[in-house]
């Protein structure tokens, strides 16, 4: 049984929690977070309790934590798990600063730490069913990639403020899918970004809509789109070519009627939001890094895939500034 505290108690803290309590294989012990009650209240829902975040690292029966508080705590919190022996859970981003990220890699290192960096895409299980048709040779040589990820709808101004912007905050997670589908490291980023959606999302310093194609040294290419807004719901595809063929993730809807009549033929609309459409993987996720504890072995996404994906929402921000391609 691994003894968890969770460090955040808003929206994806509450999954992570109730994923943690659901498991016959953990057991959530604590929850922190600056607002008292709604620590307390998670808490109770699950029968742990709510503390400071130094009793949770003081207590040697805390074997693991879950960070799913706001980005700028996510590297101190890093850095004091390891100083009190705990394995670590990580939401992305590490930091939105890349500097501030390498710093904790060498924490990460010198303490030997267990991290996971919660890109829960991986664990999705038509993504992950891809990847391994990857693995088979089933396709031959990966050679384009192409990722399409919508939002039903643009988030509050004041999250954008704070939220690194769209490559950083949302983009990040594709950048780390196209790490993993592309099978080496990008060598070179063009970004494009605009404000389409909504004006005001300029006046924060932040685009809405953008499309980035990434290069490696091989020659392989993968391409990325993006935009907070799809108005029939949330939009997340993925197409794999190779030499010996194509593979392809389609999007997950409401259900699986569809309706032919005189007017044509229609179906459900897309899953309407990413707490229900990778419900599935923040399982898996959680079970992955439960067998890690347990076997000591290296989560399949680390911390050095966190910086390493950062690095390339570093390069998508410096090429819309610049209007050039960024070497990596």
């Amino acid at each position: 049984m691994t003894r968890f505290c969770l460090f955040g108690a808003g929206r994806i803290g509450q999954i992570h929690g109730a994923n943690v309590a659901a498991s016959p294989r953990a057991e959530l012990a604590y929850v922190v977070d600056v607002d008292a009650a709604r620590a307390k209240a998670l808490a109770a829902r699950h029968g742990a309790k709510a503390v400071e975040a130094e009793a949770a690292f003081a207590d040697p029966g805390v074997d693991a934590v879950i960070i799913a508080s706001p980005t700028e705590t996510h590297a101190p919190l890093i850095e004091a798990a390891c100083a009190a022996g705990k394995a670590i859970f990580c939401e992305k981003p590490v930091d939105l600063s890349s500097a501030r990220v390498q710093a904790v890699v060498k924490v990460v290192e010198s303490a030997k730490a267990l991290v996971l960096v919660a890109f829960n895409r991986r664990f999705d299980p038509n993504f992950a069913h891809l990847r391994g048709a990857i693995d088979e040779g089933r396709i031959g040589k990966v050679e384009l990639v192409a990722i399409t990820s919508r939002d039903p709808g643009l988030p509050p101004l004041d999250y954008l403020r704070g939220s690194g912007g769209l490559f950083r905050d949302m983009m990040i997670h594709d950048l780390d899918m196209a790490r993993w589908l592309l099978g080496e490291e990008p060598t070179e980023v063009y970004a494009v970004g605009s404000c389409l959606v909504d004006p005001a999302v300029a006046q924060v310093g932040d685009v809405d809509t953008a499309a980035v194609t990434l290069k490696t040294r091989s020659g392989a290419i993968a391409q990325i789109s993006n935009s907070r807004r799809a108005v029939y719901g949330y939009d997340q595809r993925i197409e794999v070519f190779g030499s010996g063929g194509m593979l392809r993730a389609g999007n997950m809807v409401e259900n699986t009627v569809e309706i032919m009549n005189g007017d044509g033929a229609t179906t459900a609309r897309p899953l309407h939001f990413f707490l229900e459409r990778y419900m599935a993987a923040y399982r898996h996720e959680l079970e992955h890094f439960l067998d890690c504890v347990e076997h000591k072995k290296k989560p399949i996404v680390g911390i050095q895939d966190g910086m390493l994906a950062l690095k390339l929402a570093d390069a998508c921000v410096e090429s819309v500034k610049s209007g050039k391609a960024v070497k990596v």
